[in-house]
């Protein structure tokens, strides 16, 4: 007669960590979510609707979430080459190439942006090259998708590292060995390895590019119509003491970048599933 003995937990019951975990859930992320919906409701709907329709706004949506998907695709590409160089490769300074990657992480978001500044305007160390082309950076759309691609791209790096860390290289050595070229291992071996993981620092680049205020609004100029993001016109209703305008602009925002992290969620569930029943 077999017996199952009950593992051991270092933690308390299953229903005291529960409710502790239910509970600082809902202190920081339910309840502020629940009370901008609630303070939104009281809103009459003419008013909630002329001031989410709002031309400025609508061109402020374009440019947060245009910007910030470019961005985060960006980061897709290149988070995932940087992520292979750290982990695939041994070369001087790898350690300190690595510290760096977490930099948007420990720099404050205003100190961000004025180093940008200070960088890609015309007459910054970058900027007076690049301008000389013809291409301005600073006070443009272009000057908001390179802030928003700074801050996005430590979540693709730490995303996809300890994957890679994970997969052996044996696998591809046996598909080079089968006679496989370098593109065929890629699309056939690596990429169905990392897709699950670069899908989810994709998403994490770009929620957190969609909600960016700090970097973003010294490099971007702040041109109603054209260079204004969406934060920022929250910011500014806010100031305004028109709360409830800000509220109605927040959760169009929380809205949209929660249906499109619940539809990648869902098609990183769907290539996860894929990948394990193959």
């Amino acid at each position: 007669m077999a017996f199952r003995f009950r593992q051991h937990s270092v933690l308390p019951g299953f229903g005291l960590t529960l409710g502790f975990t239910v509970f600082y859930l809902s202190l920081l992320l339910l309840l502020p979510v629940a009370a901008l919906l609630f303070y939104t409701l009281q809103m009459p709907w003419v008013d909630f609707w002329a001031t989410v329709s709002h031309p400025q706004v609508v061109e402020s949506y374009k440019l947060s979430f245009g910007a910030s998907l470019i961005g985060a695709l960006i980061n897709l590409v290149f988070g995932a080459l940087v992520a292979w160089v750290l982990v695939r490769y041994e070369f001087p300074g790898r350690r300190v190439v690595d510290a760096l990657v977490d930099l948007p992480f420990a720099m404050p978001t205003a100190v961000a942006g004025i180093a940008l500044v200070t960088l890609y305007a015309s007459t910054g160390w970058i900027g007076q090259y690049i301008d000389a082309f013809g291409v301005r950076i600073a006070y443009t759309q272009l000057g908001v998708i390179v802030a928003l691609t700074y801050i996005g791209l430590p979540f693709v790096v730490r995303t996809v590292q300890p994957v890679l860390r994970d997969m052996a290289p044996e696998l591809e050595e046996a598909s080079a060995i089968m006679g496989a070229s370098r593109f065929t291992t890629l699309r056939r071996v690596v990429l169905p390895t990392l897709l699950p993981a670069l899908l989810t620092g994709f998403a994490m680049a770009f929620a957190r590019a969609v909600g960016e205020y700090g970097s973003v609004v010294f490099i971007s100029g702040n041109i109603p119509y054209t260079t204004e993001i969406t934060p920022l016109l929250i910011v500014a209703k806010a100031e305004q003491y028109d709360y409830r305008g800000a509220a109605a602009i927040g959760t169009v925002m929380l809205v949209a970048a929660f249906a499109l992290l619940l539809m990648i969620n869902a098609l990183q569930w769907w290539s996860t599933r894929r990948h394990t029943q193959r």
